[in-house]
């Protein structure tokens, strides 16, 4: 049984949210991170409890002694934005690929039972087909998505090559509370944090393309799943709602969820390195893992508002 779990990216939004629940169910647990993009603030009152590594993934020779003792590995570190992996390819690479590379041979070396890597639903790309099936053919359209399937085919390699027990969890939209704002962040702290502002939220395209929206709660459920049940080495799933949502539908929602309905999208043009469509096929995970979302996207709106007005950045104007 494992005991001694490493958080690779344990500061980030996703990060932090595993860490918690890894903390909840017993675990002994430790952080590693950079603090490029991960907040210390996400892990505050559990500090005392976790074991905090300041490095990063892209340096084997600390990696090597951050890993040894560690029994499993969830593998969250990445820049995980597609606009900054446009303007910035290389370092998107050199972490997301070349990081992970190195996450998976320092864990071949310290024998780490399992490896759980958060992979992305942008390595489907443009592929026509709906919804998105694990054994679909992956047409990447941005460099992100290209270095988060270098990212997954590493891990199935090491599974095959050195009997690595890897899993690759493709990740569609996720969001939650941590999310923060920015120009590099989600679509939805963007939409809610400008209608705190009252200010209008801008869609790029016509406002049909569709997501599926995954809170948080439900990422996190599927990666301790990935830990507690056995899976075959090299496995890949989706981890979704299942539930398509249109841009214009997200917009009507958090306009309706913050009071502000007078807000109207802005409509600009569609960006080059978008998808269109993308929703997911849950089967798979329903069956390997018994995974099933249990929060609705108009709860999930709710609680995010709620945080953001929590920090007191924003208020709350009915």
């Amino acid at each position: 049984m494992v005991s001694k779990v490493l958080v690779t990216g344990g500061f980030g939004f996703i990060g932090s949210h595993i860490v918690e629940e890894l903390l909840r169910k017993g675990f002994q647990v430790g952080v590693l991170d950079n603090l490029s993009t991960g907040v210390e603030s996400n892990l505050a009152e559990e500090r005392p409890r976790i074991k905090i590594h300041r490095a990063d993934i892209t340096d084997l020779v600390t990696l090597r002694k951050v890993v040894i003792g560690y029994e499993a590995i969830y593998h969250e570190a990445a820049l995980v934005s597609v606009k900054r992996s446009v303007e910035d390819p290389i370092s998107t690479h050199m972490v997301n690929a070349g990081g992970t590379l190195n996450v998976l041979k320092v864990a071949v070396e310290s024998k780490i039972r399992k490896l759980v890597y958060a992979s992305s639903s942008s390595v489907y790309g443009n592929s026509q087909s709906l919804p998105k099936k694990e054994d679909m053919r992956c047409l990447p359209v941005s460099p992100y998505a290209v270095s988060k399937l270098a990212g997954e085919a590493y891990c199935s390699a090491f599974a095959r090559v050195y009997g690595l027990d890897t899993i690759s969890l493709r990740y569609f939209n996720v969001y939650g509370p941590r999310q923060r704002e920015g120009q590099y962040s989600g679509v939805i702290p963007i939409f809610i944090g400008k209608a705190l502002r009252n200010e209008n939220p801008v869609i790029f395209g016509d406002g049909t393309q569709m997501r599926d929206f995954t809170y948080v709660d439900d990422v996190v459920k599927a990666n301790i799943l990935s830990l507690e049940m056995e899976t075959d080495p090299g496995e890949i799933l989706n981890i979704a709602t299942g539930t398509p949502v249109t841009i214009n539908l997200l917009a009507d929602v958090i306009s309706r969820e913050t009071g502000k309905d007078n807000l109207k999208p802005i409509y600009e043009k569609p960006r080059p390195e978008d998808v269109y469509a993308s929703y997911a096929d849950i089967t798979k995970a329903n069956s390997v893992l018994g995974y099933r979302p249990g929060v609705t996207l108009e709860q999930g709106i709710r609680k995010v508002i709620d945080w953001f007005v929590s920090t007191g950045i924003y208020a709350r104007q009915r």
